[in-house]
């Protein structure tokens, strides 16, 4: 009887972690392609500079000159278009070794799109503010809400009709800001319409940002102070 009930108990833990597994293994947590490579090897080959404002994302923010919406400041464009927070995460030490004076990062919105759990996002992005806080202590660093989207475009069907998602997500943000001490930037709130959609005013797909966009995106930073 006690063989028995040992056999049934060893079962009952395969079958669980055969299920756990298979849960973990649900989703697309992929990152490196081509273009994420081609901007990796060119990070590596820039020197250091003093006193650097780092943007750290994905298309959203590698879209964004910022050296050119902020001609007072030594900016970086760590942006890399289809990234997630995998990949944030696998190159964040390239970023903490430079010891910006500032970090702002929007990252999220392609792992939603994947639908990856919102728990793995956010653990995934707790681990990005942990090593930085750790690795370069006197950055200041900015943690941006995620952007609303638009489905009255077709492009990017994946990425819409996720609100529920992208609300939770953002909750998560504030509360791992709040933990760990670092500030947030509310662009959520800035950049949505009446509708609670992507403001039609800066963006032709209804995903990325058009100039309008980037110029109230730079807005927003200045009445936060932030810059």
């Amino acid at each position: 009887m006690c063989t028995d009930k040992i056999s049934k108990t060893a079962l009952l833990l395969s079958l669980l972690g055969w299920f756990f597994n298979i849960q973990a293994q649900s989703y697309d947590s992929s990152f490196r392609f081509y273009y994420y490579d081609q901007k990796l090897s060119m990070f590596a080959e820039m020197s250091d500079q003093e006193d650097e404002i780092v943007w750290l994302g994905d298309s959203i923010t590698d879209g964004g000159e910022w050296s050119e919406l902020f001609p007072q400041y030594t900016t970086l464009n760590r942006g890399i278009s289809s990234d997630n927070t995998f990949g944030v995460l696998n190159r964040i030490d390239e970023v903490i070794h430079r010891h910006p004076q500032k970090l702002f990062i929007l990252i999220g919105i392609n792992d939603i799109a994947r639908d990856i759990p919102n728990d793995i996002i956010l653990r995934n992005y707790s681990l990005i503010v942990s090593r930085v806080k750790s690795g370069s202590p006197g950055t200041k660093l900015y943690l941006q809400t995620l952007l609303p989207t638009n489905n009255q475009f077709t492009a990017f069907p994946k990425h819409k009709n996720k609100e529920q998602a992208i609300a939770t997500v953002n909750e998560g943000i504030r509360n791992i800001a709040s933990k760990q001490g670092a500030s947030v930037i509310d662009l959520y709130h800035s950049f949505k319409d009446a509708d609670g959609r992507l403001n039609k005013a800066y963006t032709n797909d209804g995903l990325h940002l058009i100039g309008a966009g980037y110029k109230h995106w730079k807005e927003v930073l200045e009445q936060a102070k932030a810059l």
